[in-house]
């Protein structure tokens, strides 16, 4: 049952990663002059000093401009990025994600010796899934190296594991809606320690 649900979901990825490449493409050059103002919370190039703020840099095309829409129209809910979004046009959100698309990512991520025991069983959850609750391999939508798939499956890999699991929490309390609910879904069969997991093995792929 399980290998069947992995294989399922394996089908349906590759059906969307084939079919989903009419998103917008923008300007890089104009996306970076417009992205001065959001280099505050996520790094002049994309890679944020603060932990609980995602890295952008090197996110796969469409992924941040779909983010912006949503949470300019409320169906994500943060009340900075509201105020940030409400201005912006549909030119405006592609030329951000097309720069940021084309940034090198945070390769470099140091994790402790707890992390590191932490990745090791993050890595069987991530790698096989988890089949007493009946969840599949994470690389199933994010890709064996966490590099995502456009648009809808976004780059877990060198991120911050403060990002990755505050978002994981938020899919699993319901704050936080996911493409076809598949993330509140898997988060809410995880515990908090596994999120823990999760997160330390997926901010050290590269």
């Amino acid at each position: 049952m399980f290998k069947k649900l992995l294989l399922s979901v394996a089908i349906f990825v590759s059906y969307i990663a084939s079919s989903n490449v009419a998103f917008a493409a923008g300007d890089a050059e104009a996306g970076q002059v417009k992205s001065v103002v959001c280099a505050a919370c996520h790094g002049v190039q994309g890679i944020s000093s603060l932990s609980v703020n995602p890295n952008l840099a090197g996110q796969v095309p469409g992924y941040i401009a779909a983010q912006l829409a949503a949470f300019k129209s409320g169906e994500r809910a943060n009340p900075i990025m509201a105020g940030q979004s409400v201005g912006l046009s549909d030119d405006d959100m592609a030329d951000l994600d097309a720069y940021y698309s084309s940034l090198v990512p945070n390769v470099e991520v140091k994790l402790t010796e707890q992390d590191k025991e932490l990745a090791e069983a993050g890595a069987k959850i991530y790698r096989g899934g988890f089949a007493d609750r009946g969840i599949a391999a994470c690389m199933a939508c994010h890709g064996p190296s966490g590099h995502g798939i456009p648009k809808n499956y976004p780059r877990v890999s060198a991120q911050h594991k403060e990002y990755l699991e505050q978002s994981l929490l938020a899919y699993k309390k319901g704050e936080r809606k996911g493409y076809n609910g598949i993330m509140n879904s898997i988060a809410f069969g995880l515990s908090e320690l596994q999120i823990k997991q999760l997160s330390a093995y997926m901010a050290g792929l590269n």
